[in-house]
């Protein structure tokens, strides 16, 4: 009979009483003063987007290039990938290029 019961119950459960997970990401923000939406999306979104993409358990990322001269990542990971590894795995990925987009960006 409880076992009946627990079957009964769990198919007209309501979704909101199960958790919510959200996937951990993590966000590179740069700075490019005086340049337009344009000239950041060449000058510092496309080479970080490319050395970000394929990082470990990524899902997705999406980013947003602004005309005050600013740029912001982010990059979205698989349900149960440690936060803290991804933060160093993306970290890891913009160090590489870093020395290539122009000297006035600040990271």
């Amino acid at each position: 009979m409880l076992t009946l019961a627990g079957a009964i119950s769990l198919a007209i459960l309501p979704v909101a009483e199960y958790p919510q997970i959200s996937p951990p990401s993590v966000s590179v923000t740069a700075y490019y003063t005086g340049a337009s939406a344009e000239v950041v999306e060449q000058a510092i979104a496309d080479p970080i987007e490319t050395s970000v993409n394929g990082v470990e358990n990524m899902i997705y990322m999406s980013s947003k290039s602004a005309n005050d001269g600013s740029y912001s990542l982010n990059v979205t990971f698989d349900v149960g990938t440690d936060p803290d590894m991804a933060q160093v795995n993306v970290q890891n990925r913009v160090s590489q290029i870093e020395s290539k987009l122009p000297q006035e960006v600040r990271m």
